[in-house]
């Protein structure tokens, strides 16, 4: 299908809607009349500051983020947080609680044992990460500094339906595939991060969204460009940031205005994700693999009976024009990442060709 839009149902990068990629491309070599692109600009000009300045300004907007809390925007995407977290907040008690419910939670709390004691307040790999656990289940240590929980785990396609209650200790939550796809009271918590490849750019930098009374525990050696104090100071400027990408989310969140906020977002989302439930549900050859309960509207897993059958449908649908459903190495079958870019129409036709395909491999 050469010269033709295709539908990208891959996990991250991911797909963006087409009309800020052509705001992108109209504005790519002369900005709003300035002469240069954006790639180009000092991060410290009149004309850069103005973008990321409205950028952060629309995103404390969109996300409601109180006065309370400081937004950051930080290199090195979600990976940089596993570190940059227990790096800033484990030094207030030297021990922090994480809920284990797939591989970033996982990468993470291993990276935090590098820097302070780590309890395990419950795991989900009895169910092969197919669950969440139930707030009854969640085990919080007295004295944590904090209690971190990935709010929606990409590659086993399950998703938190609710906020743990740690007892006040503070919440940290990865949400880098759900962030901007629902509303969120950003009060309850003490760090969100986001990678930006999902839900809300390019990739390149993580969205990090810190409580002020957080910014004084990092740790003596903490790395100045990891510390929250230090990018907070600097108001993410503490050295040239990922400029293009700020840029790149700020038009995605004058679309998010365009379609109703986070609380249209919500509407749209759930409405696609039932699109392709459902049809799982019905099916007689197709299966999903989370648990009904604890299934993930930005990340939808499922399988056929057959691992050759598995790769026949990644194979054909690819052909189709739908691409990048092929499941993670981890857990093979297949995977559609239906974020917030991804188009009503595309999850449509991704049932109708299912079902196409269920029907000529009976």
């Amino acid at each position: 299908m050469p010269g033709e839009r295709i539908y990208n149902f891959s996990a991250g990068p991911s797909v963006l809607p087409l009309s800020v990629l052509e705001r992108a491309a109209g504005e790519m070599t002369n900005y709003r009349g300035c002469g240069m692109s954006v790639m180009e600009m000092s991060h410290r000009s009149r004309v850069y500051l103005s973008i990321f300045e409205e950028t952060k300004a629309d995103l404390k907007r969109l996300l409601r983020v109180p006065d309370t809390h400081e937004i950051l925007f930080m290199h090195g995407g979600a990976t940089f947080q596993f570190s940059a977290v227990p790096l800033n907040l484990i030094g207030r008690t030297g021990r922090a609680d994480y809920a284990i419910t797939g591989n970033f939670s996982d990468l993470a709390a291993k990276e935090a044992r590098k820097y302070g004691d780590v309890g395990i307040a419950a795991t989900s790999e009895a169910s092969g990460h197919t669950t969440i656990p139930a707030q009854s289940e969640l085990r919080v240590s007295d004295g944590a500094s904090y209690f971190y929980y990935c709010a929606n785990n990409t590659i086993y396609g399950t998703e938190w339906k609710y906020v743990p209650d740690a007892g006040g200790v503070p919440l940290v939550a990865d949400m880098s595939s759900n962030i901007l796809s629902a509303p969120l009271d950003v009060s309850s918590f003490g760090v969100i991060f986001a990678g930006v490849q999902k839900n809300m750019a390019p990739a390149g930098m993580a969205a990090v969204i810190i409580d002020r009374k957080l910014l004084d525990s990092q740790l003596p050696y903490t790395p100045n460009i990891m510390s929250y104090r230090a990018a907070t100071d600097a108001d993410s400027m503490l050295n040239t940031p990922p400029c293009y990408t700020i840029y790149m989310l700020g038009l995605m969140l004058k679309w998010l205005d365009g379609q109703g906020g986070v609380e249209g977002m919500e509407r749209i989302k759930s409405a696609k994700a039932r699109i392709l439930y459902d049809f799982l549900d019905d099916s007689r050859m197709f299966r999903g693999c989370a648990a009904a309960e604890a299934r993930s509207d930005m990340n939808v897993t499922f399988r056929t009976q057959r691992e050759e059958l598995d790769a026949k449908f990644v194979g054909e649908a690819e052909l189709a024009g739908f691409v990048n459903l092929k499941g993670h190495r981890k857990v093979g079958g297949m995977r559609a990442s239906i974020y917030n870019a991804m188009p009503s129409e595309g999850v449509s036709k991704l049932v109708d060709f299912m079902a196409k395909f269920e029907r000529e491999n009976r």
